[in-house]
């Protein structure tokens, strides 16, 4: 019998895009064509400019049980495409990379891959409860989506080493003290919290939410030194845009500004 239940759905709720993992009864496992089916999604949200923020959640108990090694592992060693060609990288790691914000939020297991899609989104949640495990290295593997190189940007050597050479799990309260996720919230308001962030970043001015996600990138992979020398390129790039002189009018008004992303 053949599965067409799609694996990942979205929504369009006015400048949200909601992308949500849909296959509750495998805990959400990513087999091949999740895969294919979560970088359609993201490649979709990155193209429409009526789209300003994306929120990255999943149906069922926890947001995914991992990789679907039994499938996932023969394509990785016959090197096989994990993504569509052209299609934007969801574990940004590769271009084309993805230039709009993306929120994510997680509950009960968030295991391997789903650690990695936390570390590649720029705001991370989760539900009370959730429990984290980078455990490639139990199944003679390591992870090969990120995770040993943003774990120990974000938590520090040690921190990212504790979890990452054993493979052990680890809690919520865990998560948030090395700064896996920003916050910890009841399961009952995960979705509410994150699409309330969403709709935060929405309003503010697109051009100028991308340019700040820009630079921080920059001094990220480049250094330092590298996002020094384009703020002010970037910032008289902004100075001539409709949403800046839209930001000065309504600064003067004391209103909140209505930006069109031009």
């Amino acid at each position: 019998m053949t599965d067409d239940k799609p694996r990942v759905v979205t929504e369009r709720d006015g400048h949200v895009f909601h992308i949500v993992l849909d296959r509750a009864d495998k805990m959400n496992a990513f087999d091949l064509r999740m895969l294919r089916e979560l970088a359609e999604a993201v490649t979709e949200y990155e193209a429409d400019e009526a789209l300003r923020c994306a929120i990255l959640y999943a149906n069922g108990d926890s947001f995914t049980a991992g990789l679907d090694l039994a499938e996932v592992g023969p394509a990785v060693r016959d090197g096989e495409r994990l993504f569509p060609e052209g299609s934007v990288d969801v574990l940004g790691l590769h271009e084309p990379k993805r230039k709009k914000p993306l929120i994510l939020a997680a509950q009960g297991w968030c295991l391997t891959i789903g650690i990695e899609l936390m570390l590649a989104a720029d705001i991370r949640l989760c539900a009370e409860g959730t429990r984290f495990g980078q455990i490639e290295i139990n199944r003679g593997i390591f992870p090969f989506g990120g995770a040993t190189i943003r774990l120990p940007e974000i938590a520090g050597w040690g921190n990212a080493m504790r979890w990452l050479l054993t493979g052990d799990r680890f809690d919520a309260k865990e998560a948030l003290r090395i700064g896996l996720v920003q916050e910890v919230v009841p399961a009952e308001e995960l979705r509410a919290k994150a699409l309330e962030i969403a709709r935060t970043v929405a309003k503010r001015a697109p051009l100028g939410v991308q340019a700040t996600l820009r630079s921080a990138r920059t001094a990220a992979h480049q250094g330092v030194d590298a996002a020094v020398d384009e703020l002010l390129v970037i910032a008289r790039e902004l100075m001539d845009t409709e949403d800046a002189a839209e930001g000065i009018r309504s600064f003067i008004e004391r209103r909140e500004g209505e930006f069109k992303g031009r």
